[in-house]
């Protein structure tokens, strides 16, 4: 249910086109996915269903536009992932164990996944001839630095296991793109790590133990309860709707001049406290009484985000398409139709 045309602002570009899109069941993967089959791409989504879910794969299967495939595979799984990516011109990895505090719960499991993987998906490009990777990158990486907006050269100050992982992750990408890309002169892959700030949306999980704010609040709205808030509420966050990510994959993936694994932030450019988002759904809602129940802060969350998005545009053009409330509005909309239906 994008809120915008891919074919108006893509065009012809990814017609016939081989994607794969790791964890393409999952939020991000699945509304990346969907643009691409829309697009007139060749669809190859890799996931294991572990984070997934099952009826995103069967929603892309049933829309009778494109080529789709479904490989059930994990990327720790180097059989599965050099079967997803063969043949392929472009790899939108976003396959992950998301969560900070899962992370700060399972470091070696976040490792395994999210570093061994992403290796695993960098090996598999660079054997099968792709031209590109794109990275779901994170905005955790830059830490609790007070100095605002997030600048892609200040220094990587992971809090938390998922936001290292997230770092090598990228260190990675530059490596690969340097070593086996045109500038190492041992091959053509090129990478792109994009730094996703606190992306929202229709179909994000609001029903893991870690689910991300704007599905908790969501669902705890929806049946009648006070929203959660760890810490006071004035931390604030670059709330980015899924669109912009989507279309910021696909610039990148357009982009004319390599891009050599450079890291880019992706967001809005604009700061909500989490204060003014709990109201704000509260009163889309209809349920203003419901106030939040503030609880102590959690271990490697940060106090605030925003970006600064001038690498975005001068690189791969860049501009978000959604904002923060016609984002939020579609999103809220889309919860409530879910928890009608399920009741």
């Amino acid at each position: 249910m994008a809120l915008c045309d891919w074919k108006t602002l893509h065009g012809d570009v990814f017609t016939g086109c081989r994607c794969v899109v790791t964890g393409g069941a999952g939020f991000i993967g699945s509304h990346l996915a969907e643009a691409l089959l829309q697009l007139g791409a060749e669809i190859v989504v890799l996931d294991d269903l572990s984070r997934g879910d099952r009826g995103n794969v069967d929603a892309l299967a049933s829309m009778g536009v494109g080529a789709f495939r479904f490989v059930h595979g994990s990327i720790t799984d180097e059989a599965a992932v050099d079967e997803a990516i063969d043949g392929a011109a472009f790899v939108f990895h976003q396959a992950a164990w998301g969560s900070v505090p899962g992370s700060v719960d399972d470091p070696a499991g976040y490792f395994a996944v999210n570093e061994r993987g992403t290796m695993n998906v960098l090996q598999a490009a660079r054997n099968a001839g792709v031209a590109r990777v794109m990275f779901a990158a994170s905005s955790s990486a830059y830490g609790d630095t007070e100095v605002l907006p997030k600048v892609e050269t200040m220094p990587v100050l992971a809090r938390s296991p998922y936001a290292a992982n997230k770092a090598a992750g990228e260190a990675m990408l530059r490596a690969w793109a340097n070593s086996y890309g045109a500038t190492g002169g041992r091959g053509d892959l090129d990478t792109v790590s994009l730094r996703y700030f606190n992306i929202f949306g229709p179909r994000q999980n609001a029903n893991s133990a870690y689910a991300a704010v704007i599905a908790a609040f969501a669902k705890a709205l929806l049946n009648g309860r006070r929203p959660v808030v760890f810490g006071d509420g004035e931390q604030s966050r670059d709330f980015t709707f899924v669109d912009n990510a989507v279309h910021a994959n696909l610039l990148a993936a357009r982009a004319d001049a390599p891009l050599g694994g450079e890291v880019i932030n992706i967001a809005c450019g604009r700061a909500v406290t989490v204060n003014e988002l709990a109201s704000h759904m509260a009163a889309q809602l209809d349920r203003p009484d419901l106030v939040p129940e503030y609880r102590d802060e959690r271990a490697g969350d940060v106090k605030h985000s925003l970006a600064d998005l001038g690498k975005a545009e001068r690189l791969i053009g860049y501009r978000p398409i959604v904002g923060f409330e016609a984002g939020l509005s579609a999103t809220v909309a889309w919860y409530r139709q879910q928890h009608a239906a399920a009741v």
